[in-house]
C-alpha cells in the first residue's frame, strides 16, 4: 500500500511537469529536452534556499523565474539562431547540468531538518495526508491558472501558433515571441515539480532530472490517448486528462514495484511502458485497415 499512496503524491508532485510537457510538446509541437535541466534546476533553487533559510514567498518565484530564463533561453536559440528545437534544448540541458553543480556545490543536498512547504503547512495531523492535501490545492491551483491562460486571446494565439504557424504570422503574430514564452512557460512548470519534489523526499541531487522528460512523456501520451478514444476537444477536461495521466503514470511504476521487479529495471519497465501507450493508438487503427 506503501508504494501507491507514494505513487499517489509522486503524480501530484508531478503534475506541474506533465503540463509543461503538454504545453511544449502538444501545443507548440517542440520536443523540449530542457526539461531535464529546468527540473533539477527548480530542487536546486529550493535546495539551496531553504537551507539558506529564505521564507515560502521567495523560494517559489525564484524557481518559477529560474525555469523560465531556462526555458526562454531554448526559445532563443530556436528561434533567433535558428538552431533545430532538440539540439536547441540539448545545449541548454547540458549547460544547465554545470549551473545546477555549481549553486549547490556538492552533488547531493540533504532538506532533512529544514523546513519545508510539508512541514510549514499543517492542513491535517498525518503526514501523508497533510501532504496530499497541500499538492491537491497546488496542482488545482496550477491547472485552473494555465486552463485560463489558453482560454484568453494569448493562449488561443499560442495554440494557433503550434496548429498553424504560417497562418497566425499572417494575421500579425510574432511566432518567435510565442514560442519563447510558451517554452519559458513550461518550463517554469517543470521547474515547479522540481520544487514539490525535492521538499517531498527531502534531498536534491544532481542527477535527479536524468530521463524525467520520460516521465512527462509518458503522462501527455497516456492522456492524449484518452483524448482521442473520448473525442474531448475541451481544453479543460484535457488538462485533468493530463494531470489523470501523471497519476496513472506513478501507479503503473508502483505496480511494478508491488509484483516484485528489481528497481534496477525501472528505467526499462519505464521505457517499455512510454513504447506501449505510444504504440496503442497505431495497432488499433491497423487492425481496423
Amino acid at each position: 500500500m506503501d508504494f501507491y499512496l507514494s505513487a499517489l503524491l509522486q503524480g501530484l508532485c508531478f503534475s506541474a511537469l506533465a503540463l509543461g510537457i503538454y504545453i511544449s510538446m502538444k501545443i507548440f509541437n517542440i520536443p523540449d529536452i530542457t526539461t531535464d535541466g529546468s527540473y533539477t534546476l527548480g530542487g536546486v533553487v529550493t535546495a539551496v534556499l531553504l537551507t539558506h533559510h529564505q521564507p515560502a514567498y521567495v523560494i517559489l518565484p525564484a524557481v518559477i523565474l529560474a525555469g523560465g530564463i531556462a526555458g526562454a533561453l531554448t526559445g532563443l536559440i530556436h528561434t533567433k539562431l535558428k538552431i533545430n528545437a532538440l539540439l536547441a534544448g540539448i545545449l541548454v540541458m547540458t549547460a544547465l547540468y554545470s549551473v545546477n553543480l555549481t549553486l549547490m556545490g556538492t552533488s547531493n543536498l540533504p532538506l532533512n531538518n529544514v523546513p519545508s512547504l510539508f512541514t510549514l503547512i499543517n492542513l491535517s495531523i498525518n503526514p501523508n495526508n497533510n501532504a496530499f492535501w497541500i499538492l491537491a490545492i497546488f496542482t488545482v491551483v496550477i491547472t485552473l491558472l494555465i486552463g485560463y491562460l489558453l482560454k484568453t486571446d494569448f493562449g488561443i494565439a499560442m495554440r494557433a501558433t503550434g496548429n498553424s504557424e504560417s497562418m497566425i504570422r499572417s494575421l500579425g503574430v510574432n511566432t518567435d515571441r510565442m514560442k519563447i514564452t510558451g517554452l519559458a512557460l513550461a518550463n517554469a512548470l517543470t521547474a515547479l515539480s522540481g520544487y514539490l519534489i525535492s521538499q517531498f523526499q527531502g534531498f536534491t541531487d544532481i542527477s535527479m532530472g536524468i530521463g524525467i522528460v520520460i516521465v512527462g512523456l509518458g503522462s501527455v501520451i497516456i492522456a492524449e490517448t484518452l483524448i482521442n478514444w473520448l473525442r474531448i476537444t475541451s481544453v479543460w477536461l484535457s488538462l485533468v486528462l493530463v494531470l489523470g495521466g501523471a497519476v496513472i503514470f506513478q501507479l503503473v511504476l508502483a505496480v511494478t514495484l508491488d509484483i516484485g521487479v528489481n528497481p534496477n529495471l525501472l528505467k526499462i519497465v519505464t521505457a517499455v511502458f512510454v513504447l506501449l501507450i505510444v504504440s496503442l493508438p497505431r495497432l488499433s487503427s491497423l487492425n481496423k485497415t
